[in-house]
């Protein structure tokens, strides 16, 4: 059948149909990664790798530091999913396109998702290469659960109360204290993009309650909320939205900063992953 005569739980049970049948992986946790965080996946004992551009109805972001692939493996026995970049708003993608990927990897069993991101620091006390776990958001995006809704996917009105899981980031604090890693906590404004922010832009996310500001993660905690996934994100701090340390920002500056602060990402992953 012509895909686009197919509703979004018939694509989203052929989409996990295809990626069971490539992998006896059976993932209890999905992780996504963020613009420059794909050398996560190097810690992973890979069973398969699927390019998006093979998965049904899988959107293919063309986003550079985003490579655009599914990895099924192991972290120390754990069975996993990874998403090896995601899909941006920005891109001209819909929020069920942007999204779907999350409620494919519900379908394969997940109970937990790990988000990472790069962010642009609003909190005065921030620096760039810091960490940031994520306690709450504002949505400045259209949110993802307009149109009809599904209840095979999740109630009419889901509760985003505790957006992001108290106990995970519970336990991500417990890791960073033990291992010596600075680990800010504070609010993340999810934007549009994929310009980056005014000064006066800035000054309205701070002043909103924002300590950080980025273009993805948002959408994908609602969706997975609105299914019942445990969800948890970390933002990397990859430049500064303050007037006092305002500078031009650049996409591979960014990148740069989110490499270098990828290992202090990964190790709290990996301690999260091991304690749930």
């Amino acid at each position: 059948m012509n895909s686009i005569f197919l509703t979004m739980l018939q694509k989203i049970k052929e989409s996990a149909a295809f990626i069971a049948n490539c992998s006896p992986v059976k993932p209890l946790a999905g992780i996504i990664l963020g613009t420059g965080l794909g050398a996560f996946a190097g810690e992973i004992d890979m069973i398969r790798e699927i390019p998006f551009s093979e998965i049904p109805h899988f959107p293919v972001s063309g986003v550079e530091g985003h490579n655009g692939a599914l990895l099924l493996g192991h972290l120390k026995s754990i069975p996993l999913i990874v998403l090896q970049g995601r899909i941006h708003y920005y891109e001209g993608f819909t929020m069920e396109q942007i999204t779907f990927p999350v409620r494919v990897m519900k379908f394969l069993g997940i109970k937990q998702l790990l988000l990472s991101n790069a962010a642009g620091g609003l909190n005065p006390a921030f620096r760039v290469g810091d960490l940031m776990v994520v306690m709450d958001h504002i949505n400045l995006m259209p949110n993802p659960l307009i149109g009809t809704n599904d209840e095979n996917l999740g109630p009419r009105f889901p509760d985003m109360d505790q957006a992001y899981d108290a106990e995970l980031v519970s336990i991500a604090l417990s890791i960073a204290k033990r291992d010596g890693i600075q680990l800010q906590q504070g609010v993340y404004v999810g934007v549009s993009g994929p310009t980056y922010e005014t000064l006066a832009e800035y000054k309205f996310f701070r002043l909103i309650g924002g300590d950080a500001v980025g273009m993805s993660t948002v959408p994908e905690v609602i969706v997975a909320r609105h299914m019942g996934i445990r969800c948890i994100a970390i933002s990397v701090i990859t430049n500064l939205g303050l007037p006092e340390h305002h500078e031009p920002h650049t996409y591979y500056k960014i990148q740069q900063a989110a490499i270098k602060a990828e290992p202090r990402m990964a190790a709290i992953f990996k301690g999260l992953l091991q304690q749930v």
